[in-house]
């Protein structure tokens, strides 16, 4: 039997990175692989722990045919490693952080993908991205509204399996729940 792929997304500042590192060890008790994924950028740099590389090291992996999936964002390149397909194909399920924009080429690559959209509280990820002191006031307002356009599209397309979770609570409830749903069909709520 094959493992599932499940898809996390969610706007910048929702806490994938956080719930990832929380439940790393949970999930592999469940059987489910989360994969570091490949990025363009420092190895100094704050957040998830990825494999950091050059541009040119991963365009030649890329040639090489090292990633099941790829994309770029936010001027920077991502790849999720080919050994994603033997994972699911042993049974194991497999959970990735994936890109919102990606999410229709993805689904195409893999029929049974799970999406799990992690969502907050529009005023607690205001206060999260003012925190962080990347972006300026216009330019918050101006994701959250993406955010909230995106969230609705997403809400609306019926045909795709779409679990969501909220993270606007302390870290320990979201990954309750997300355990929980790890058990369960996805639903649109």
């Amino acid at each position: 039997m094959a493992g599932r792929l499940i898809y996390l997304i969610g706007p910048s500042g929702s806490g994938k990175d956080s719930l990832l590192d929380a439940a790393r060890e949970p999930l592999a008790y469940q059987g489910c692989r989360i994969v570091r994924r490949v990025i363009t950028r420092s190895a100094e740099a704050v957040g998830e722990a990825a494999q950091a590389v050059s541009v040119e090291q991963f365009t030649a992996m890329q040639g090489e045919g090292a990633f099941a999936l790829s994309w770029q964002a936010n001027g920077l390149h991502y790849g999720i490693p080919k050994e994603i397909d033997e994972w699911l194909e042993a049974g194991l399920d497999v959970l990735v952080n994936g890109s919102r924009a990606y999410l229709p080429q993805a689904h195409q690559r893999y029929p049974g993908l799970l999406a799990l959209l992690l969502t907050v509280d529009q005023a607690v990820l205001r206060q999260r991205l003012q925190a962080r002191g990347r972006e300026s006031l216009p330019e918050i307002e101006a994701r959250l509204a993406r955010n909230a356009d995106f969230a609705a599209a997403l809400m609306a397309a019926e045909d795709k399996a779409l679990w969501l979770l909220d993270n606007s609570g302390p870290i320990e409830q979201t990954l309750g729940r997300l355990l929980q749903l790890m058990g369960k069909e996805p639903t649109c709520t």
